[in-house]
């Protein structure tokens, strides 16, 4: 998300980032400069006036004419107002009050709801320790129901069925019957959608919101729709008192309109990011983070939080006390690091959470490097332990059996052996404390949690 809206301010704001001086001209030309890509962003326009605007008096004023670095602190005032512009900080959900504390989804078809609030359902379990109850009031859609129930099963939470002859509003009362009688801690309620905004979907949504008086309603909506989002997000938020807003479908979306307009159209706060299928992928929206990495300084610590949660201990800390005893590297360590890696998200997902890294993204994705990692790691898998352990015992037959077992060729196992072999040389240069200290104190910030980040041949991806 926010590729090409990331790449396109960038190349305005380097104009006078570096200066030492800056006039008036140059300001404006920066800021047409701005407005060009944030209407390519798909911002709505009002959004890109009063960003500008604001940007244009700090930027005149005496904050950046008297500042030691006049383009630095220019760059500061455009991510400072970007971070306003989306929030300031961080708003969780407010789930302060008598259990069951009931949120409900609202949204058009398509939007992502149900995955949503299967989404949601392991972030309260998981990070907030919360007991989840889920519910399907959509009786027009019994897949939806079906859906629903099966993600349920996945994440380990409550469900409450329900079927397509009830009315949702006692399909929602029995529900809270039922997570009072066993005590769940939030009750998620899926609400059904349409392709568009009409009557009935708002007068039904409506009516589940007074019977039920839910401490939150979440507004669902797919980042894709870019302009339509604002009208979309209008709608719901004339119908219904709306809490916060979750955007679907982010890794789709290059632009990034959407998640800059729905904050100040709707005057709700954004809360959650969702991407992608499964159900680990939402994360708390930080509207400071998402500034920073739009302008390319990076969001490590949003990295570093996610390394903490899923990357495995136990092997980082192995693969460290390997390294300090000196011993071998092997191809069974490699094939950990890229199962690390891709637990992270993929190296294009990292890589744009590091400062100064968002280009090597892009090109991490067009060069579509999770695909590579998948093939060296079948590699991998069609060795026998003995040739992981020691890749010195692989000759010709054995490499012809390897390339026949993974669908690969023997130029394929060939690289991989020339990376992993770059790869022990470096991690022979570590043996001892030094390093491995170092590495452990980081926390697993990195894949592997012992700096691993992946071998690349010839200090690019992967060949």
């Amino acid at each position: 998300m926010f590729d090409n809206l990331s790449d396109r301010l960038n190349r305005a704001l380097k104009k006078v980032s570096g200066k030492a001086r800056i006039s008036h001209d140059n300001v404006q030309e920066t800021l047409r400069e701005v407005r060009k890509a944030l209407l390519e962003a798909d911002v709505a326009l009002p959004v890109v006036k009063e960003f500008i605007n604001h940007v244009r008096k700090r930027a005149v004023g005496q904050e950046v004419s008297r500042a030691l670095n006049p383009g630095q602190q220019f760059l500061k005032i455009v991510e400072a107002e970007l971070t306003q512009l989306m929030g300031e900080a961080n708003e969780g959900l407010d789930l302060a009050q008598q259990p069951p504390a009931i949120v409900l989804m609202a949204g058009l078809q398509g939007a992502g709801k149900t995955t949503t609030v299967a989404k949601l359902a392991r972030f309260l379990k998981e990070k907030q320790k919360k007991k989840v109850m889920v519910v399907s009031a959509d009786v027009y859609r019994p897949a939806a129901i079906k859906q629903l129930e099966t993600l349920a099963q996945e994440v380990e939470v409550e469900f409450f069925p329900s079927n397509e002859n009830q009315k949702p509003v006692d399909i929602a009362r029995d529900a809270l019957a039922q997570a009072k009688k066993v005590a769940a801690d939030v009750l998620l309620v899926d609400t059904a959608g349409r392709l568009h905004i009409d009557d009935t979907l708002m007068e039904e949504i409506q009516s589940l919101h007074k019977a039920l008086n839910p401490i939150e309603t979440l507004f669902v909506i797919d980042a894709m729709i870019g302009q339509d989002a604002v009208n979309t997000a209008k709608a719901f938020n004339e119908a219904l008192p709306l809490t916060g807003v979750v955007l679907t479908k982010i890794d789709g979306d290059a632009r990034g309109g959407a998640a800059l307009s729905v904050r100040h159209i709707t005057g709700k706060p954004i809360k959650f990011l969702g991407s992608g299928e499964k159900t680990e992928a939402l994360e708390a929206f930080h509207p400071d983070r998402i500034a920073s990495r739009i302008l390319g300084m990076g969001d490590v610590l949003s990295l570093i939080e996610e390394a903490e949660q899923k990357i495995d201990k136990a092997k980082a800390e192995k693969l460290v006390e390997k390294v300090q005893k000196g011993k071998r590297f092997d191809l069974e360590d490699l094939r950990d690091q890229f199962q690390q890696m891709q637990n992270m998200g993929g190296m294009a997902s990292m890589l744009e959470k590091l400062p100064g890294m968002g280009g090597m993204a892009q090109m991490a994705e067009q060069a579509n490097i999770g695909a590579q990692f998948k093939q060296m790691e079948a590699i991998i898998n069609s060795m026998t332990p003995d040739e992981r352990r020691n890749p010195d015992l692989l000759n010709g037959s054995r490499k012809r059996r390897i390339t026949a077992g993974s669908g690969t060729q023997i130029q394929d196992l060939n690289r991989l052996l020339k990376q992993h072999k770059q790869m022990a040389k470096m991690m022979k240069k570590m043996k001892g404390g030094g390093m491995a200290k170092m590495m452990r104190g980081m926390g697993g910030a990195f894949p592997g949690g012992g700096g691993g980040l992946p071998p690349m041949g010839g200090g690019g991806f992967p060949q």
